[in-house]
């Protein structure tokens, strides 16, 4: 039941459209977010003055005791591999704490001063003890919240696919040449994305590891860009 100010990181790789509903169901439940990126700096400035905001009662009640406000101590919590040593390290102007493209990289608590307003305690990435949920678990390790190896590659593939069928067909065109997904024959698409992308093996077979690892990587490097798979319906 603390105050709270949601940060959706990593805003240039998400679907500008998407954030914005995003953010309006937030406020509808009048809790306060911004859209930021920790690589470039957008919207960082804009952090400190967010997070007095999202306080602003609980300054204005000591205020009126007679209370001085003291410097904002904080909480920075959210699943793995979501940027937040990168906005630590944004926000100090230097690099405090490692950072890493993979999740698992932070493993303990600690304090790090940002400046004298504000003071964060970092915390490892943390998840759900159990994802029940399919489509949630997929999203997750499509955009390497979950380790690589924890569900099977050419599912998290398939799964990636589909998404961009669904939602981003032109991303399909442009970056794999292909105009729809088979489903009822999924090899054809992989086939036809293998050729097209040099991924051959001795007798002109298709490297499906090789295919699986590019679709993978174009969205762990940010090829992909202007993606956003949960939606808020």
């Amino acid at each position: 039941n603390k105050p709270r100010l949601i940060l959706l990181n990593k805003s240039s790789l998400a679907d500008p459209k998407i954030t914005k509903e995003w953010m309006e169901y937030y406020k509808s439940l009048n809790i306060l977010s911004l859209d930021i990126d920790s690589i470039n700096g957008y919207n960082i400035k804009n952090v400190v003055p967010y997070a007095r905001l999202a306080l602003k009662e609980v300054f204005e009640k000591r205020e009126s005791k007679g209370i001085k406000s003291k410097q904002i101590k904080a909480l920075i919590i959210g699943i793995p591999n979501v940027g937040k040593s990168t906005l630590i390290n944004r926000l100090v102007n230097k690099k405090v704490v490692v950072t890493g493209n993979k999740p698992g990289v932070t493993k303990t608590l600690s304090w790090i001063r940002i400046n004298d307003k504000i003071e964060l305690l970092d915390s490892p990435g943390i998840l759900w003890p159990k994802l029940d949920d399919y489509d949630t678990s997929y999203n997750l390790a499509s955009l390497t919240a979950i380790k690589e190896e924890i569900l099977p590659i050419d599912k998290v593939v398939i799964h990636i696919l589909k998404k961009l069928n669904d939602y981003y067909p032109n991303i399909l065109k442009e970056r794999y040449k292909i105009d729809k997904v088979d489903f009822d024959e999924i090899t054809n698409t992989l086939d036809e994305i293998g050729k097209k992308r040099g991924c051959l093996i001795k007798g002109g077979e298709i490297d499906y590891d090789k295919v699986y690892s590019i679709i993978l990587n174009d969205i762990k490097n940010g090829v992909i860009k202007g993606i956003t798979f949960d939606r808020y319906e």
